[in-house]
């Protein structure tokens, strides 16, 4: 291997794998439709793939806060029961502003659903769904969030 090549590994490739997760809070919005249990999954922005609502912490608000902010700007939630411990969490890559992937772990916090309003911040640019979890969990990408799903 030459020099150059070590280096190359050594300063550019080795950190980007050793790289520390990213935290981001999770929502993971549900209600009971007569004795089932169904859950909402919202489309991404960029890709439209089936998600849950999520994003970086919110200063001033505990993770199950921030949850919640974030079920209301992508997906019109207004909660009415939130679990303020996380009720597990998922990793996937998050493709930053600059188009470089960041590994990500996304704590989920279960947020019961009151009211769900169809005038939200992001309403023009996603589309909601109801599921039953084991629906969702063929709907997502993310493996430790499809086992999630299928432990409700």
């Amino acid at each position: 291997m030459t020099d150059a090549l070590k280096y190359a590994l050594n300063s550019v490739v080795t950190p980007l794998i050793r790289r520390p997760r990213l935290l981001q809070v999770a929502a993971l919005c549900y209600r009971m439709k007569g004795a089932q249990k169904e859950v909402l999954l919202i489309t991404s922005r960029g890709t439209g793939r089936w998600i849950v609502p999520k994003g970086w912490p919110i200063e001033g608000l505990d993770g199950a806060g921030a949850a919640a902010q974030e079920a209301w700007e992508e997906a019109g939630v207004k909660p009415g029961k939130i679990d303020r411990d996380p009720i597990g969490s998922f990793g996937y890559d998050k493709i930053l502003d600059n188009g470089v992937p960041a590994p990500v772990e996304a704590q989920v916090f279960a947020i019961e659903v009151k009211t769900l309003k169809d005038d939200f911040p992001e309403a023009d640019e996603r589309t909601r769904k109801w599921v039953t979890p084991q629906e969702a969990a063929t709907m997502v990408d993310e493996p430790d969030l499809k086992a999630l799903l299928l432990s409700l």
